[in-house]
C-alpha cells in the first residue's frame, strides 16, 4: 500500500516539475464557460423538422398533402417519400400516377435550378403529365422559403435518399426526369395550394 502511494506521489511530483520546467505556472481549478460537451462544427446546423406538401391526386386532380420530414432541403428524401405513394391514412382520398421504384433515383440540382432525377430502374415507362406535375410541385413547393413549415415535433416522414443541398437557390424551377431512353421536364408553375391535412 505504501509503495502504491509513493508511486502516485512521485508521478504527481514529476508532472508538476515538468510543467514548471516548461514555464507553466501552477494554478488551481479555473472555472470559465460551460463544460465541454463534444465536437462542434460552427458551419454545420442541424436540420429542423418541417411539414411540407407532397403532391398526390384527389379525384384525378393534383392536391398537396402535408407530410412531416426531417429536413425539407433533402430533395432525395422528399422524392423517395413521394415515390412510395400515399401513406395509410392518405390513401383514403389520395392516389398517385408515379410508379414505385426498386432503386432510389440519383438526384442533382443543375445551374438552371432544375432538379434532375435519374431513374436507375431502366424499365420504367415515360411518366404521364400528372406524374410529372406531382414531382415538380412537390420539389418546388417544399424547397421555396414559404413551402416548408418548420415544426417543433421530432421525427421524419420517409426513407432517406442521397441528400441534395438546395440552399444555393431560393426557388427551384422544376424537374427533369431521365429514364431509360426518355427524358421529360416539367416546371413547378401553377401548383395548387391549400394543403390537405
Amino acid at each position: 500500500m505504501k509503495a502504491a502511494r509513493a508511486c502516485a506521489l512521485l508521478t504527481g511530483l514529476t508532472a508538476a516539475l515538468t510543467l514548471a520546467a516548461c514555464g507553466v505556472p501552477p494554478s488551481g481549478v479555473i472555472q470559465a464557460g460551460p463544460a465541454a460537451s463534444g465536437i462542434f462544427s460552427p458551419g454545420a446546423q442541424p436540420a429542423s423538422p418541417a411539414v411540407v406538401p407532397l403532391y398526390f391526386l384527389r379525384k384525378g386532380e393534383l392536391a398537396p398533402y402535408l407530410r412531416k420530414v426531417g429536413d425539407s432541403r433533402d430533395i432525395g428524401g422528399l422524392l423517395s417519400s413521394l415515390f412510395d405513394g400515399p401513406s395509410g391514412y392518405e390513401s383514403a382520398t389520395a392516389s398517385t400516377e408515379l410508379p414505385r421504384l426498386r432503386e432510389t433515383p440519383k438526384v442533382a440540382i443543375g445551374e438552371d435550378d432544375i432538379v434532375s432525377v435519374q431513374l436507375l430502374d431502366r424499365d420504367v415507362p415515360p411518366f404521364s403529365h400528372l406524374a410529372m406535375r406531382q414531382l415538380a410541385c412537390t420539389v418546388t413547393r417544399a424547397i421555396t422559403p414559404a413551402g416548408a413549415l418548420v415544426s417543433d415535433a421530432g421525427g421524419s416522414g420517409g426513407a432517406m435518399a442521397p441528400s441534395v443541398d438546395a440552399q444555393h437557390s431560393s426557388v427551384l424551377k422544376g424537374v427533369r426526369v431521365l429514364g431509360g431512353g426518355w427524358t421529360r421536364t416539367q416546371s413547378g408553375d401553377s401548383c395548387p395550394g391549400s394543403p390537405l391535412q
